[in-house]
């Protein structure tokens, strides 16, 4: 890297092709093929700005090289392009809403016991009990060795179950919709 002391005919050079109206690229070329040196045009602008002759006005006077860009237009509200649309895009279809479906389990017929019928070895199965006074029944068939359901119902609360239940073979309920 070189020292930052210019001699003092090279500062007298950067004067001089300063207020001749050269670049500052122009004015770093120019010394260093007049003294043989090797300055960039970043230690041209540096050294005329140490010595108090660049000032910002200098750039403001200089021919810009490309145009400015161009302004935008205002935004506008624009109109629906439903029409425009192609017929293979069409606007998404809006659903309106449904009530949920109630579902029953078919191969299971419960016998809706009572919580105080309800006997020790009896599926404890909820049914009803969906809307405010309803009465809530329970499917009542005998239950399954350590667990609270009978075989279909556990299978239906505990999903798929673990490697060795699943092995063990599932029974499969089909829903429908409640009559």
């Amino acid at each position: 890297m070189q020292s930052t002391n210019w001699a003092n005919e090279h500062a007298d050079a950067l004067r001089e092709y300063l207020a001749k109206g050269m670049s500052f690229a122009e004015i770093a070329e120019a010394i260093n093929a007049k003294f043989k040196t090797a300055y960039s045009r970043n230690a041209a602008i540096g050294r005329a700005r140490r010595m108090g002759i660049a000032s910002p006005d200098r750039a403001k006077d200089l021919p810009r090289y490309w145009p400015a860009a161009p302004k935008a237009p205002p935004l506008r509200p624009r109109k629906s392009r439903e029409r425009d649309l192609p017929d293979f895009i069409r606007p998404m279809p809006t659903f309106e809403r449904t009530e949920t479906v109630k579902l029953r389990c078919v191969e299971i017929d419960p016998r809706h016991v009572s919580l105080t019928e309800l006997e020790p070895d009896d599926c404890r199965y909820p049914y009803g009990g969906d809307q405010e006074g309803d009465a809530i029944t329970f499917c009542g068939h005998p239950r399954r060795p350590g667990s609270s359901y009978c075989a279909p119902h556990f299978h239906l609360t505990r999903g798929r179950g673990t490697a060795s239940e699943r092995s063990a073979g599932t029974v499969s309920l089909r829903l429908v919709e409640a009559a």
